[in-house]
């Protein structure tokens, strides 16, 4: 195995971006707004999109998912998978004018192990020690062998940021972060914009070609389109699939997808505070009942027009990684109300929150109407996403429907999520034996023997079922006809260097 319209809207549109648009300024309309802007901290898809331009990595990830360098130029493995060197990129500053070198490496990976708030702990957790051998030349310890280190540090683990700055604003980083991307950050007002500018001094500045980047979150899919139509918006991303014609057909607009490697599903709250004490986090057999009463192909159909995935697992079925043996379930009424009635119920009652966007509003009220054949009464909780996100982590759910956008290696689509200490374990499941075949899938090296792992441990979590996976949305972006030379990545992430616009 290889490695692996309405004017409504419109007027609506124009109230929301009231700020006049420059030649040289990017905007670009986010599904939701990012939670905190802290690599260390943060957890969400937008965030990720916002880092992309602002905080540069250690590797990065290419058209054709293979880890490139970014700020590491080259990197080598030795004593068994145990070490790994890597020499860092010479002539970067930090968007405080501060260079970045070795030692702000270790700073920043120190920063990410220890903080009190940080989520990216168990992505790290391999780590014994990581030590500057040189100006430029760094020294991450294993305590065992782990293949996925370089994936996690293609991603928020590896992003580097000022030592100055993190350590003058600790937790509160987020209210002025300062990395070493191509735009530095200017202004954020939650829930209406995120502000960043060309940085002068970045390495590969030769590459940046506007002078300025506006996010704005818009979880109204119609508002959004309505206002990149109007010339409001230059990038939109996850438009609704029932505009997508619409947009393939607009001669000022271009359409692209792709399919993410991440998953959309539902988190239960197992034992994570006084609101895991409901049937629903006590009783798998209800768990199993919820997720049989749902068709997952039907969600493909009326929610995203046939360009989603259905899934049950954090793989997708079309990955080397899915196991064969658990094929996605069809739908079974009869045998979700058998496993009701095994449970001692005939009805249920369930709180399910959601994000507030236009598209996963749709899919609850489906999944309600579902849901409800097998006796399931759910109440829909509206929220915003970050809202949301803190809710998940403080336990104050019972059933919370939230997407992962997905990373190159498997170990990113489950660890952190299901291990007793994983740093986005919201459901606060723990089961010893999970923990032991992914810490041993992530020692290895041999993909076969990976997979061997991954499998044994979705048999398991299919059966618990402490996240019920629905499945594997499309990224889809409408694009203003003046963007140039912008292309989908495999990961979601908006990339934009080289990227100009008329």
């Amino acid at each position: 195995m290889k490695k692996i319209q309405t004017l409504t809207a419109a007027l609506l549109a124009s109230a929301v971006l009231a700020v006049p648009a420059l030649s040289s300024e990017l905007r670009i309309g986010l599904n939701d707004d990012a939670d905190v802007l802290d690599p260390a901290q943060s957890r969400t898809f937008v965030g990720r999109i916002v880092y992309t331009a602002m905080c540069d990595k250690l590797v990065d990830i290419s058209q054709d998912m293979k880890i490139v360098p970014q700020l590491a130029t080259e990197w080598a493995w030795s004593e068994g998978g145990k070490v790994l060197t890597m020499k860092i990129r010479d002539g970067v500053k930090f968007h405080d004018g501060e260079t970045l070198d070795a030692a702000a490496v270790v700073a920043t990976i120190e920063r990410n192990m220890t903080l009190p708030e940080s989520r990216r702990k168990s992505e790290l957790s391999s780590v014994e020690k990581v030590e500057a051998t040189g100006p430029l030349d760094v020294k991450f310890t294993l305590k065992t062998p782990d293949v996925t280190l370089l994936a996690q540090l293609s991603d928020r683990a590896g992003m580097i940021v000022a030592p100055k700055a993190a350590k003058e604003l600790g937790a509160n980083f987020g209210s002025k972060p300062v990395c070493a991307g191509p735009f530095k950050f200017v202004e954020r007002i939650q829930q209406d914009r995120i502000v960043l500018e060309k940085f002068a001094d970045y390495w590969d500045k030769d590459k940046i070609l506007v002078d300025k980047i506006v996010y704005l979150p818009i979880p109204d899919t119609t508002v959004k389109l309505a206002n990149l139509r109007a010339g409001d918006l230059d990038i939109a991303e996850r438009i609704s699939a029932s505009d997508a014609e619409s947009v393939k057909n607009d001669p000022k607009l271009t359409y692209a997808d792709v399919i993410g490697p991440g998953y959309m599903a539902m988190y239960v709250n197992i034992n994570n505070g006084a609101r895991a004490d409901n049937p629903l986090g006590k009783d798998k057999r209800l768990r199993q009942a919820f997720s049989y009463a749902i068709d997952r192909e039907a969600i493909g159909q009326i929610v995203f027009e046939g360009t989603s995935k259905a899934g049950n697992q954090s793989f997708p079925p079309t990955s080397p990684w899915f196991n064969q043996n658990l094929p996605v379930p069809t739908r079974d009424i009869d045998k979700a109300k058998q496993l009701m009635k095994e449970a001692g119920y005939e009805t249920l009652d369930v709180e399910l929150q959601h994000a507030n966007n236009t598209t996963q509003t749709q899919m609850m009220q489906v999944i309600q109407s579902m849901v409800a054949e097998a006796g399931f009464n759910v109440t829909l909780k509206a929220t915003e996403f970050a809202t949301l996100l803190s809710e998940q982590t403080a336990g104050n759910y019972q059933l919370s429907r939230s997407d992962w956008s997905g990373r190159i290696d498997p170990d990113g689509n489950l660890h952190q999520f299901v291990t007793c200490k994983g740093g986005i374990n919201d459901v606060k499941y723990c089961n010893p034996e999970v923990d032991k075949l992914l810490n041993e899938a992530r020692a290895s090296t041999e993909d076969a023997v990976r997979k061997e792992k991954y499998d044994a441990a979705s048999v398991i979590l299919n059966d618990d079922m402490p996240i019920i996976y629905l499945g594997h949305q499309p990224y889809a972006y409408a694009i203003s006809n003046k963007v140039k030379g912008w292309a989908p990545s495999p990961d979601g992430m908006i990339r934009l260097l080289g990227v100009s616009k008329d």
